[in-house]
């Protein structure tokens, strides 16, 4: 008997039409993830701009996020990306993202904008338990500079987050370089 399933490809949904959210779509077109931009501003939100991604939508990013979930086209596969640099959006996707039962949920900004956002989501009543899933700032510390470093930065996170690596060189770890099972 053989057996073969297929599973459509992951998604990753980029919110916030920007320079970063550019080079995270190629990252994520690299990684494997059936990827989408989406920004409510259409001036910026366009195929042109965003190549590698597979989907543009001019949408406001809560309004899309809550119509994806309504559709069942978000799931524990999802990692989404909030870049919108924006609280105007950035709350209200957050707001709708964070509750989701999904793989990685992650936003951009200074610590200093990571803090604000903290106090607008709470203020909007989000509790701490819901916050803590927050990645925020996105991304872990290798010192990015670029979009495309910080896309880097972004996808080693989301692999890291994914697979429980411990974030750490491998030269300062010791035991299985590999880890066997997926960390939900």
């Amino acid at each position: 008997v053989f057996v073969s399933c297929f599973a459509p490809p992951p998604r990753m949904l980029v919110f916030g039409a920007i320079d970063f959210a550019a080079a995270l779509a190629r990252q994520g077109h690299m990684l494997g993830y059936r990827v989408t931009v989406c920004d409510a501003r259409g001036v910026f939100a366009t195929p042109a701009r965003f190549p590698e991604a597979d989907e543009v939508v001019v949408d406001w990013p809560h309004r899309y996020l809550q119509a994806e979930v309504e559709a069942g086209n978000v799931d524990a596969r999802t990692v989404i990306a909030v870049l919108t640099h924006d609280p105007k959006f950035d709350v209200p996707v957050l707001q709708v993202a964070l509750p989701l039962d999904v793989a990685y949920v992650g936003a951009m900004g200074s610590r200093l904008t990571h803090d604000d956002r903290l106090d607008r989501l709470r203020s909007a009543g989000v509790d701490e338990e819901l916050l803590s899933r927050l990645h925020s700032p996105i991304g872990l510390d290798l010192g990015a500079r670029t979009p495309e470093e910080t896309a880097v930065s972004i996808a080693a996170e989301i692999i890291a987050v994914q697979w429980g690596g411990g974030k750490a060189p491998l030269r300062e770890t010791t035991g299985r370089i590999h880890h066997d099972d997926l960390v939900g």
